[in-house]
């Protein structure tokens, strides 16, 4: 007996589970996008308030490194923990939890006076987020069919990327704050930003439903249609990884690739994050507000290409890592460049490296979202996050010092494009392992969902 007929399956199951994924997406995937976009945001201001936080607490460039790094440490130790307690206590409870929590140590942020103050408050940062990404990625997982997967991936992905429509014209807004009450810019973007957090958790906790059964927005067969269709899948990736054991595909090459991948991949986006301000303020004659109007345009036209990719990631999911090792090239085409010309060729450079970037995300995690076995997803999608964002603490560190001791960003810039170049070169090369079969449900779901 196959996996798909232990299952009673209704004959109009497709409509339902049609059905019951639109509403989802209407009414909790635009909750999940404001989370994320407050998310980016909170992340990446700290790039914004570089000069004023070594003017007002004498850090340098390598303590900023080091300081930006160090939020990833925090996340990469409570990363798995997180996401066992967002499956045991779901998803409501904990992605507010995280949400608030962090809010409240960027609001903290605001008194930093000292580099170990910094250091401090971005490894607690870390460890108040730990758990976020991967949690809404896991969350898709009890609730999303591997069919509309890559579409819902592409869509918070983009809310990742929108957050820097918002983050540079917004922080630069309240930077221009400066002296009022006697505050400095950089504390009131602390101040106004992680309150923002704390009021948006606050909210999304009447939002968010852990799991399809709880939702009463649903009507009894969309519940049941949706429950069985997850199940389905479920136990179709558990058979065909049985013989690995619980704790033995942790230790699986294919984890590991995954990893590896997310590292070389969370280098060449973070470094962006961080230094895109500096590298676009060599275009003189602008105040900051204007250069975080600037800062967004990468981003908006990196939004543009996820829209354009949203269902390609469900329609060709045996090529994604083609497509995925294409992006990183590109990627790495717009770091090298940014190294030459004026500066206004430069900021083109960013765009493509910014689309690169963010494309290579909507590629990579349909892979493991889809692959893993139930029985390890939350773990796994975290231990990747986690090992991944490492490259986070790594790029940074190693940017500073480059720029401390070089006086320029070219090269950590030339770094960063040799490793995805290495690395988008080989996904293209290598010979792709065959995945499991799509199962009949899930061949009709991709042909009536992708047109």
């Amino acid at each position: 007996m196959t996996v798909q007929q232990s299952y009673d399956l209704a004959a109009d199951h497709d409509a339902h589970i049609a059905s019951a994924i639109a509403k989802f997406f209407r009414r909790i995937i635009p909750m999940l996008a404001l989370m994320l976009i407050v998310n980016q945001i909170d992340r990446a201001n700290i790039g914004f308030v570089k000069a004023e936080l070594q003017t007002d607490a004498g850090i340098s460039a390598a303590a900023f490194g080091l300081g930006a790094g160090l939020f990833f440490i925090g996340y990469a130790l409570f990363e798995v923990p997180s996401n066992m307690m967002l499956k045991k206590l779901g998803a409501r409870v904990w992605l507010t939890r995280i949400m608030i929590t962090w809010g409240i140590v960027v609001v903290l942020t605001g008194f930093v006076s000292t580099p170990l103050h910094f250091y401090v408050l971005r490894f607690l940062l870390g460890v108040a987020e730990a758990g976020f990404f991967p949690g809404v990625l896991f969350y898709f997982r009890q609730w999303v069919p591997n069919a509309w997967r890559g579409r819902a991936t592409a869509m918070v992905l983009t809310a990742t990327a929108s957050a820097f429509l918002f983050s540079g014209p917004l922080t630069g807004a309240i930077l221009m704050l400066h002296e009022v009450n006697g505050l400095a810019g950089w504390k009131w973007v602390m101040f106004l930003e992680g309150g923002g957090s704390i009021v948006i958790g606050l909210l999304a906790a009447l939002v968010l439903v852990s799991k399809p059964q709880d939702a009463k927005w649903l009507n009894p067969a969309e519940q049941r249609a949706l429950q069985a269709q997850l199940a389905l899948e479920d136990a179709a990736r558990d058979v065909h990884a049985k013989e690995h054991g619980r704790w033995g595909l942790l230790r699986d090459r294919s984890l590991l690739f995954y990893c590896l991948i997310f590292f070389t991949m969370t280098m060449t986006g973070y470094t962006l994050v961080f230094w895109l301000p500096q590298i676009i303020q060599r275009i003189q004659g602008y105040n900051s507000f204007e250069i975080g109007l600037l800062t967004a345009v990468p981003w908006l036209c990196a939004i543009v290409a996820l829209f354009l990719l949203g269902k390609t990631t469900d329609r060709y999911r045996d090529k994604l890592d083609k497509g995925l090792g294409l992006a990183m090239l590109i990627a790495a085409c717009g770091t090298f460049m940014a190294t030459t010309g004026t500066p206004w060729f430069g900021f083109v450079a960013m765009i493509v490296a910014c689309i690169g970037s963010k494309v290579s995300a909507a590629f990579f995690w349909p892979m493991p979202q889809s692959e893993l076995p139930a029985s390890i997803a939350a773990p796994g999608i975290a231990l990747i996050n986690s090992i991944g964002n490492l490259g986070g603490f790594f790029a940074p560190t190693v940017f500073g010092y480059l720029e401390l001791h070089t006086g320029s960003t070219t090269g950590g810039l030339y770094a960063l494009t040799s490793v995805s170049v290495i690395t988008g070169v080989w996904l293209l090369l290598r010979r792709k392992p065959v995945p499991p079969a799509f199962g009949h449900t899930e061949r009709n779901h991709v042909r009536h969902t992708s047109h």
